[in-house]
């Protein structure tokens, strides 16, 4: 991990493991199946979901400064603990917290490298206990517009001619899937992507055991070819913006990238919208459509 451009965004499980009692570190999960938590998790760990704690449930928004502010009071998190994130289906949902505490400007958030997937592996416990902390006092700061990007700004980047990075699978880029098979409802009335997006799928920035790729292998990914480039402004899209907040912590923490951005509303918001750009069909500059590795499926400890 001393290779990536900010190593110290991620952990090991042994670095877990050695700060369970630690009263600085807050071990937070995040998984698609909530279910998981409930029948295992890291010792002292609090879950927090990423659709019932960090979406306003009226509004199709992320919840406000307030609540946020109220969420990490509940969980016994101060401006200065050191918040520790995992997950299922390799850190998809805890890169989605991760980048929801970034856009409210806590400070220390890391990831555990290899989510649940990498715990069971190295065949750490799991416990069944729900913890809960002493309330604490925390202030943060309103959304961190650097790092997140609504559909006008993507379509203003788009016209400009600037770099898009789709990250859904290829059947989803060329359009030849409207939706993933597991998740009907987050279709949209019509499939391709983004003009001007190159298609780099999420899965392959990980490797079998749900670590993150070595920094010489994420550099040939993401930067062949030179469309995509460390000092150009960059957004990264996927469905629902889950996908590429894993591809936006590679690009902006592994990779150094100096200015990148997630579009949250993703395909579920443009694929619907009246008048915007579609393009339909492969790949383009270096990208060829291909097979990507399946998703990994949500299991008890995996």
């Amino acid at each position: 991990m001393a290779d990536y451009v900010h190593p110290d965004v991620l952990v090991s499980t042994e670095w877990v493991a050695e700060h369970l009692s630690d009263p600085s570190v807050r071990i937070v999960e995040s998984n698609e199946d909530r279910a998981l938590y409930t029948q295992g998790h890291i010792s002292g760990a609090v879950e927090i979901d990423w659709q019932v704690d960090l979406q306003d449930q009226v509004c199709r928004d992320y919840i406000s400064r307030e609540d946020f502010e109220k969420l990490c009071s509940l969980n016994g998190i101060s401006n200065d603990t050191t918040v520790v994130l995992y997950g299922d289906k390799n850190n998809w949902w805890a890169c989605y917290a991760f980048w929801v505490f970034k856009l409210y400007g806590h400070a220390n958030c890391r990831i555990m490298n290899g989510g649940r997937k990498r715990w069971q592996l190295d065949g750490r416990e799991w416990s069944s206990d729900r913890v809960k902390y002493p309330h604490s006092h925390y202030t943060a700061p309103e959304q961190d517009h650097s790092i997140r990007s609504l559909r006008d700004d993507v379509l203003k980047h788009q016209k400009a001619g600037k770099p898009l990075v789709d990250v859904r699978s290829p059947e989803e880029y060329s359009g030849e899937r409207l939706h993933m098979p597991d998740y009907p409802n987050e279709g949209a009335l019509r499939g391709g992507h983004i003009p001007g997006a190159v298609n780099v799928p999420w899965v392959l920035s990980v490797n079998e055991d749900g670590t993150f790729k070595s920094r010489k292998d994420l550099e040939k990914l993401y930067l062949r070819d030179g469309n995509l480039k460390r000092k150009a402004r960059t957004i990264a899209y996927c469905r629902i913006g889950e996908r590429s907040s894993l591809t936006w912590f590679v690009l902006k923490y592994l990779l150094g990238f100096g200015n990148v951005k997630n579009y949250d509303g993703s395909w579920m918001e443009w694929g619907n919208c009246v008048r915007m750009p579609i393009v339909q069909g492969s790949a383009i500059a270096g990208y060829p459509v291909e097979k990507s590795p399946p998703v990994p499926s949500a299991s008890t400890h995996a």
